[in-house]
């Protein structure tokens, strides 16, 4: 793919799904700029993760187009990392060879992938568990896995669906703040879908809401002007915090309401 330095990362021009007869969204028009963190909230069931998976090119729109660094994507998208909120390490491999894989099937020398492991465990804090299978990790722990299988091919789009919402408050809050320091070290272009809107003001550059569901649309796009590097849980103390806070949830809320009335 030749990329467009000055196009953006993501680009969707009108793109609608459906399955059979529902239409899950419908119109939706999104740009994220490169090193841009973009997260996606919205009701249950609105089609957050049918739009990563469009993006992910798992599933090409029913209408309208997908373009990747200026590129009409089509079949997957090899410029994405896609980090899921169900675990999918194999459980019959060691933390480092589930990290190793994709250099694997990349047909990187076994040596360097297994270096290149060594180091990406370290840089989540698992150094030391290379030899552990996911049994023997935490939900926390293998949740590093993941994120470090993700990152060492080096996508320059990270898509995340809900990939904290399982870990307990405190897990999650290391998670997010691991997450942002990574982040901030070549600031890959990222779009994080949650149920937590917090969590989305916490991490993002923006947030967009979208409306409930069937035919789900884009109907709030909010900048968060808050500095960074970010505590992600010094952060929400704070009063610029709380007055995003406020705005979006006054349009979530709605979209809630109306979809819990559905």
């Amino acid at each position: 793919m030749r990329e467009d330095a000055s196009a953006p990362a993501i680009q969707l021009l009108g793109v609608s799904q459906r399955f059979g007869d529902y239409v899950a969204i419908q119109g939706v028009n999104l740009e994220a700029r490169a090193g841009e963190f973009v997260a996606i909230v919205g009701p249950t069931g609105c089609g957050k993760s049918t739009l990563l998976n469009i993006v992910a090119g798992l599933r090409p729109p029913a209408e309208g187009e997908v373009r990747i660094f200026g590129e009409a994507l089509t079949g997957l998208n090899r410029q994405a990392g896609y980090l899921f909120q169900a675990d999918s390490l194999f459980p019959w491999k060691t933390a480092l060879e589930n990290v190793m894989l994709g250099l694997l099937l990349r047909r990187v020398h076994e040596r360097e992938a297994r270096e290149r492991a060594r180091i990406w465990l370290a840089k989540v804090g698992l150094a030391g568990f290379e030899d552990h299978y996911p049994h023997q990790l935490s939900g926390g722990m293998k949740k590093r896995v993941a994120l470090a299988q993700v990152l060492i091919l080096r996508p320059k789009i990270l898509l995340m669906d809900e990939p904290f919402g399982a870990l307990d408050v405190q897990t999650r809050q290391l998670m997010e703040n691991e997450l942002l320091a990574l982040w901030q070290e070549d600031r890959k272009t990222v779009l994080f879908v949650t149920h937590d809107l917090e969590e989305a003001i916490a991490l993002a550059d923006r947030v967009v809401v979208f409306s409930a569901g069937p035919a789900s649309r884009i109907v709030g796009d909010f900048q968060v002007e808050l500095p960074r590097p970010r505590d992600v849980a010094e952060v929400r103390l704070t009063e610029d915090f709380l007055k995003i806070h406020r705005e979006i949830w006054s349009l979530l809320r709605e979209e809630v309401m109306r979809a819990h009335a559905r």
